[in-house]
C-alpha cells in the first residue's frame, strides 16, 4: 500500500534553482509601495533580494542559515515573494496560506494537474502571473516545464499574462 503522506511531503534532491533576473522583473510592478517583502528561500545574492530591495524593504531567509520556512518567520513583513523548492509544494502553500498575508510563489505549471491546489484554493482565489515562454533557471541547462507565480491576494485579477524578455538584466 502506498503511503500518500510520503508522496505529498517528499524530499527533493535538486531543489536549489536560482531564478534569473528576467524572471523577477515581471513581479515588481505588483508590489505595493512601502510594503516589507519576505523572501523566505533566498540569500542576499538572489535576484529577488537584489531587485525587490531597489524599490521596497526586503527581509530574506534561507535554510542554509538555519532559517527553515516551516518553523521560521521574521518579525515584520507584509508580502511573501520567492521561488520555493518544487518538492513539498503542498506543505509550502499550506504554510503560505496559514500566514493570511499576500504571496507570490514561483511554481511549475504542472502543479495545476495535482489535487493539492484544487483543495488548497477551493475557498480562496488562486491568482496566476503567467508567461509567454519558459523561464530558464540559472543553474539548469534545460527546462521542460513552464512556470508561473502562484499568488493569493496579490494580483489585480486572477490571471495576468506577461512577456518574458530573457535579455532583461542579464548578469
Amino acid at each position: 500500500m502506498i503511503d500518500s503522506k510520503k508522496i505529498l511531503y517528499s524530499n527533493g534532491k535538486n531543489d536549489e534553482c536560482h531564478t534569473p533576473a528576467y524572471g523577477v522583473l515581471p513581479i515588481l510592478e505588483y508590489i505595493p509601495k512601502g510594503k516589507i517583502i519576505w523572501c523566505p528561500f533566498d540569500t542576499k545574492d538572489s535576484w529577488f533580494v537584489k531587485l525587490i530591495s531597489l524599490q521596497s524593504p526586503v527581509v530574506y531567509s534561507h535554510i542554509s542559515n538555519g532559517e527553515n520556512f516551516y518553523t521560521y518567520e521574521p518579525k515584520n513583513w507584509d508580502i511573501l515573494i520567492s521561488n520555493p523548492p518544487f518538492t513539498n509544494k503542498r506543505l509550502i502553500f499550506e504554510r503560505a496560506l496559514y500566514f493570511k498575508k499576500p504571496f507570490a510563489l514561483l511554481m511549475t505549471n504542472t502543479w495545476l494537474n495535482d489535487a493539492a491546489p484544487k483543495q488548497l484554493f477551493k475557498e480562496r482565489d488562486l491568482q496566476l502571473l503567467m508567461f509567454d515562454k519558459r523561464m530558464k533557471f540559472d543553474n539548469r541547462n534545460k527546462i521542460t516545464f513552464s512556470s508561473s507565480y502562484f499568488c493569493w491576494n496579490f494580483l489585480p485579477k486572477q490571471i495576468v499574462m506577461k512577456t518574458l524578455n530573457k535579455n532583461d538584466l542579464k548578469p
